[in-house]
């Protein structure tokens, strides 16, 4: 077995350009350049992130190596995000990652950006054991995961249409709001009331997910309204309206959960992805954890988006597992566990 090496982690799946530094099982640095590009749009646009990409890279890696006080020379492999994301964007992160790899003829680490989100629970002291289930939500995933010793995965579940997060976005940018559609949802639900309107829940067999369906109500229930009679809800009611449609998508991430934790007798929880960091549904999940005699893992707030520590940290454990990479390695947008 390998020692536990000094590893830089590379992420650039989507719209965040991040590096982390990892030593030991240490993480030593953790850089995050958010675009601010895409608020004008209500999205990221793919070509606008895979430019902000290539302006961010190098100066975003420097940061992360002199925050950490080591040099590339230190470096024993790097890892980097290969899929799934936006094309473009992978393709910045990985192209730089083989680079670097090649210069410093270290091995080069592919990880999977959902691995990264379930290794973010160990970042910290504190993290579920084997066996756990693992709820990823995030803006382009939605997938739950029997997390087995020695990198070994099984997907119980997946969406079959929208992320819960894209629900989010979509829904908050039907009523207007800022994106991020999640934080400015969660922000007014807070003050509103989940039972004013009662949008439907999609309930499919087994452990599957569909937002489609939450989505469109949304839309159906506001067309049912005038400009002027949608303007009056608004200022009446929008809290109440985040509240609802919050309630439903909530609904719809536990009851899998739930069922998946009576099926297969596991009752150690863990959530990860940006929908993470809303508190109902933490709150929702701690209780389920308690009552089925378990516990809940997140991670802290900083690992629930997108960031390099999770990779870094992913790609430690492949490394000690001597899970290197062909430099032959491509992009894979539409990558999945399978």
């Amino acid at each position: 077995m390998a020692p536990s090496p000094l590893i830089l982690g590379i992420e650039t799946s989507c719209d965040d350009t991040a590096a982390a530094v990892i030593s030991n099982g240490k993480l030593l640095s953790n850089i995050v350049s958010s675009q601010s590009e895409h608020e004008a749009f209500g999205g990221v646009v793919p070509e606008l992130a895979s430019r902000a990409h290539q302006r961010l890279i190098v100066p975003v890696v420097e940061t992360a190596l002199e925050q950490a006080r080591v040099t590339r020379d230190d470096l024993n492999a790097v890892a980097v995000t290969y899929g799934p994301g936006l094309a473009g964007s992978l393709l910045v992160g990985l192209s730089f990652a083989k680079a670097l790899a090649i210069g410093l003829d270290i091995p080069l680490i592919g990880v999977n950006h959902l691995e990264g989100h379930i290794y973010s629970l160990f970042i910290a002291e504190t993290h579920p054991e084997f066996p756990f289930l693992c709820l990823i939500a995030s803006g382009g995933h939605t997938q739950l995961m029997r997390v087995d010793k020695g990198l070994r995965y099984t997907v119980l579940g997946r969406t079959r249409d929208d992320a819960a997060g894209e629900a989010f976005d979509k829904v908050a940018k039907l009523m207007g709001l800022a994106y991020p559609g999640g934080p400015a949802i969660e922000h007014l639900a807070e003050k509103g009331d989940p039972e004013f309107h009662r949008f439907p829940r999609t309930r499919l067999p087994g452990f599957d997910y569909s937002f489609s369906g939450i989505k469109t109500s949304v839309l159906y229930y506001l067309n049912g309204f005038s400009d002027a009679e949608r303007k009056a809800l608004y200022a009446e009611h929008l809290s109440d309206l985040c509240a609802s449609f919050q309630e439903a998508v909530i609904d719809m991430l536990v009851q899998p959960l739930r069922r998946a934790v009576r099926e297969t007798g596991i009752s150690e929880i863990a959530l990860v992805g940006g929908v993470s960091a809303n508190a109902t549904l933490r709150g929702r999940l701690e209780a389920l954890a308690k009552q089925s005699g378990g516990h809940l893992f997140v991670p802290d707030q900083a690992y629930c988006m997108d960031n390099a520590a999770m990779i870094a940290v992913a790609g430690n454990h492949k490394y000690i597992a001597g899970q290197h990479s062909a430099l032959t390695l491509t992009v894979e947008p539409s990558l999945s566990f399978a």
